[in-house]
C-alpha cells in the first residue's frame, strides 16, 4: 500500500535534504512535484492542493529557513500535514452500555461481510464478547457466507428472520442480549450504487437497534470513487468513521489520503490483507511515517506481541539468557514470525530505510518452509540437542524432509551460528555477524 506515492514522496525529499539551503524557487518545486505524486495516488484535486499549500506556507517559515538542517525540517512538516490530513487524534470506536451495536454500511463489492468477520475477531482478542448478525438480505448466499465466517471464528451468527431485514436485525439484538454478549456488529445490505431504497433500509435498521458506531466499508482500490460513495453515504447517514478493506492491494492510497478531509470522518479501521486476523486500527501518525519511509515501529512491536504468548515470550528470554538456541527455538522464532504476517510486510515496517535495503534481499519464503521440514523430520531429543546429528543422522532427515543433505548441513550451521550469536548476547556483549569485523576494530 502507498508504494507508488511513498518513493515519489521520499525522492522528493531526498532532493530537499541534498540541499544546503532552502529557497521559494526549490521549495515550489519540491511543492509541484509532490502535487502530481498526491494526484497521480487518486486523492482529490482540492485535498492535493490544499496540502502542498498548506506546506509551501509552513516550509517558507522563518524557523525552516534559518534551519541547519531545512530538508530534514521538510520532512518533518510533510509528516505533520499528513497526519492531520488523515485524521489525527483518536479514532478507537466508541463503546456504551452493553451490548454496544456496531453497524456496518456500504456498496456491495466492498468487502463488508468479511469486514464484519475480521472486526468481530479483532474485539474479541480484545477481550470482548461480540456476535454477529444477518441483516444482508439482498445478495444472495450474503446470509451463507456470513455463517460460514462465523464458524472460522468461532463466532455466534444470529440470522432469524432472512425476509425483513429491520427485524433480522430486532431478532438478532435480543438474541445476543439474552446471551450475554457485549458487543454486536451488524452486516447491513449493499447495491451496486448509491441509491433511495439502500438508504431508506440503512435509516430504518438504525432506528430499530440504535448503534454507537456506523461504520462506512469502503473499498480502497477504488480510489476516489470511494470517496465520492462516502460523500453520497454522508449526505442521508451518519457515519462515525470508515473502514478500508484492500488497502494492502492499492498501491496508490488515493482513498485513505482524501476521505478524511473531505467528509470530516476518519478511517478507525483499515484491511491489510485476506486473512481474518488482518485488521488493524489506523493510525495516521504511523501510517505518515510509513509513506515517509520512516518505518512503524509501534505497530512492528504490537504484531509480535500478538504473535508471542507471554509463557512462550518468557520462555525464549530464559533460553537466550542461558545462552542456548535449540532446535526447539528455531521452529517456535519461525512460528511466531509467521503469525505476524508474510516477511515483506514485516519488512515494511522497520525504520531507517533498513526495512527498503533488506526487501531487496531474495527472501524465499519457501526456503523457510524447507528449513521447518528438516527440523520436524528430527527426533525430539535431536531437536532438544542438536549436537547428536551425526551424518547418518542428517542423511535420514534429509530423506525425511524431501531435501538434500547440504540443504540439512546448511541449517545446523545456520543454527550453530545463532547459538554463537546467543551466548554473546547472554554474556551482555555486542553479537558480531559473520564477515563483518568485531565491535571497535575497522
Amino acid at each position: 500500500m502507498f508504494d507508488t506515492l511513498s518513493d515519489k514522496l521520499q525522492a522528493t525529499l531526498s532532493g530537499l535534504g541534498r540541499s544546503g539551503r532552502l529557497d521559494e524557487e526549490a521549495v515550489s518545486k519540491a511543492m509541484r512535484e509532490i502535487r502530481l505524486a498526491l494526484l497521480e495516488a487518486d486523492v482529490n484535486f482540492e485535498v492535493a492542493q490544499e496540502f502542498t499549500a498548506s506546506v509551501k506556507e509552513r516550509a517558507l517559515g522563518q524557523d525552516v529557513l534559518r534551519s541547519l538542517t531545512p530538508g530534514q525540517q521538510v520532512v518533518k512538516i510533510v509528516h505533520d500535514e499528513l497526519t492531520t490530513l488523515m485524521g489525527s487524534g483518536d479514532s478507537r470506536l466508541a463503546f456504551g452500555r452493553p451490548p454496544t451495536v456496531i453497524l456496518l454500511a456500504g456498496l456491495q463489492g466492498s468487502g463488508k461481510t468479511t469486514a464484519a468477520a475480521k472486526l468481530a475477531l479483532l474485539l474479541r482478542r480484545e477481550g470482548k464478547r461480540p456476535g454477529l448478525v444477518a441483516c444482508d438480505l439482498q445478495r444472495p448466499a450474503a446470509v451463507d457466507q456470513l455463517e460460514q465466517l462465523g464458524r472460522q471464528v468461532q463466532m455466534p451468527v444470529f440470522a432469524l428472520d432472512r425476509k425483513d431485514p429491520v427485524n433480522a436485525a430486532r431478532l438478532g439484538l435480543d438474541a445476543a442480549r439474552r446471551e450475554g454478549l457485549d458487543v454486536v456488529i451488524l452486516d447491513t445490505a449493499g447495491r451496486l450504487h448509491v441509491d433511495e431504497e439502500l438508504m431508506a433500509e440503512l435509516e430504518e435498521v438504525a432506528k430499530a437497534t440504535k448503534p454507537t458506531n456506523v461504520l462506512l466499508v469502503l473499498d480502497a482500490m477504488t480510489g476516489q470513487e470511494a470517496v465520492n460513495v462516502a460523500t453520497s453515504f454522508q449526505q442521508r447517514v451518519a457515519f462515525d468513521g470508515v473502514i478500508l478493506t484492500k488497502l494492502d492491494g492499492d498501491a496508490r492510497g488515493g482513498a485513505a489520503l482524501s476521505v478524511k478531509a473531505v467528509t470530516g470522518r476518519p478511517v478507525k479501521l483499515a484491511s491489510v490483507g485476506e486473512r481474518l486476523d488482518q485488521l488493524e486500527y489506523f493510525h495516521p501518525d504511523r501510517m505518515a511515517s510509513r509513506i515517509l519511509g520512516m518505518g512503524d515501529v509501534l505497530t512492528l512491536i504490537e504484531k509480535a506481541e500478538s504473535a508471542v504468548a507471554e509463557d512462550e515470550q518468557a520462555e525464549m528470554e530464559k533460553r537466550i539468557r542461558a545462552g542456548e538456541f535449540t532446535f526447539d527455538d528455531y521452529l517456535a522464532s519461525y512460528r511466531m514470525l509467521r503469525r505476524m504476517g508474510s516477511f515483506q510486510s514485516v519488512l515494511k515496517l522497520m525504520p531507517g530505510g533498513l526495512g527498503k535495503q533488506l526487501q531487496g534481499v531474495d527472501l524465499d519464503e519457501r526456503q523457510l518452509a524447507r528449513a521447518e521440514a528438516i527440523v520436524l523430520s528430527m527426533t525430539p531429543q535431536e531437536r532438544r540437542m542438536p549436537h547428536l546429528i551425526s551424518t547418518p543422522r542428517r542423511r535420514r532427515i534429509a530423506a525425511g524432509s524431501g531435501t538434500s543433505l547440504e540443504e540439512v548441513n546448511r541449517l545446523m550451521a545456520a543454527r550453530k551460528q545463532m547459538a554463537k550469536m546467543m551466548k554473546q548476547v547472554s554474556k551482555g556483549k555486542m553479537p558480531t555477524m559473520p564477515g563483518m569485523p568485531p565491535p571497535g576494530r575497522r
